[in-house]
């Protein structure tokens, strides 16, 4: 995999600059207060253009983020006859819709029966994958995330690997996040996941992701229960910043039962070809279940949002998962309707000489 820059991207330069800006306001009582106050002769004026100011940042911003909204259920804009087989947007989490985990069948394959069923489908949603990214890299102009959680043996590399396997890997980079190193700690919790957000042009893969500061650090009492609480707020609004800076976020929950689980750990105890994804703290980890669950629920709850949705896939399944997930990405690619960059003029004329 070639590395990416850890140059700190242009829309966090933004964000900084308009974070300077906010705490300057914030020391003299407020932006509007002191555009009032600069008026010596008692005039509003500066005031009330002011307010006018803020108004239009406000729509601008609401305009945007309902622009995001609408590729977030892909299947209005592209899908003429849904639901779409498979019926992805059953599994997207509505805001203010809290869901519970338990209540939600790992197993479920809808009408498909075993793998060969979906075996040409999911060949159908990887070949428009393909085509749609390097449309995406061509137009050079915005960019897709991709998150994936699930507790372990969930599938995040199965599914990275069946579905992604087509793809230029010019244009598409996976980022695995793992216990964070002494500089990354010494910085904001988010800092490290910023500078993997992808570039125009490209998609980038969470193998695991900033959600990891509300999950583990949660089971595992690592901050204050105020510190993680305070997090769902600032990965919203982080989220929010990347959609309104062309980045597309989709979020995947792959849900498989505790069963399950079992079963592809004893599964990798048995192949010796397995042992190197075995560890002693997958079972210390198996004991934190029903916290894990917890975690999990409550942060898909608090942050699935109408510009950043998750989606909880039956993950018991393989096959289904994978369907399930390359469906859903292809019709998001699809509604975004990225395009070629229009040609130079006068190739028509151009004789290649021998």
């Amino acid at each position: 995999m070639l590395a990416q820059s850890a140059a700190v991207p242009v829309c966090l330069n933004y964000y900084l600059q308009a974070t300077n800006e906010c705490e300057s306001f914030r020391t003299k009582k407020s932006y509007m207060s002191k555009s009032k106050h600069s008026s010596e002769d008692g005039s509003t004026s500066a005031h009330n253009s002011t307010q006018a100011e803020h108004k239009k940042t406000k729509k601008a911003a609401e305009k945007a983020t309902s622009k995001v909204a609408a590729l977030m259920a892909p299947e209005t804009l592209v899908v003429n006859d849904p639901p779409p087989k498979p019926n992805y947007p059953q599994y997207r989490v509505k805001p203010g819709e809290p869901i519970t985990l338990a209540d939600i069948d790992p197993n479920t394959c809808e009408h498909y029966q075993q793998k060969k069923d979906v075996k040409e489908e999911l060949a159908h949603q990887c070949q428009r994958l393909q085509k749609l990214q390097e449309r995406l890299y061509a137009e050079n102009q915005r960019s897709l995330l991709i998150v994936l959680q699930s507790t372990d043996t969930g599938g995040k590399d199965g599914t990275i690997k069946h579905v992604f396997s087509g793809v230029n890997p010019q244009g598409c980079r996976v980022w695995s996040f793992k216990t964070p190193s002494t500089e990354e700690a010494n910085h904001d919790f988010l800092w490290r996941y910023h500078q993997r957000t992808p570039q125009r042009g490209m998609i980038a893969i969470f193998n695991r992701s900033h959600y990891e500061d509300v999950l583990i650090v949660r089971v595992k009492d690592m901050v204050p229960e105020n510190v993680w609480r305070e997090r769902y707020h600032v990965i919203n609004e982080f989220e929010s910043m990347l959609t309104l800076n062309n980045i597309t976020v989709i979020k995947f929950f792959l849900h498989i039962s505790k069963d399950e689980q079992k079963q592809r750990l004893e599964s990798r105890l048995a192949d010796p070809d397995k042992h190197w994804k075995f560890s002693h703290n997958d079972i210390k980890e198996r004991l934190l279940w029903d916290k894990y669950q917890a975690a999990f629920e409550d942060a898909i709850n608090n942050c699935s949002t109408q510009h950043a949705p998750w989606y909880i896939v039956p993950a018991n399944k393989k096959w289904y998962r994978n369907l399930v997930v390359a469906r859903t990405i292809a019709d998001t690619l699809e509604a975004m309707n990225p395009q070629y960059p229009p040609a130079e003029e006068g190739l028509e004329d151009i004789f290649i000489p021998d």
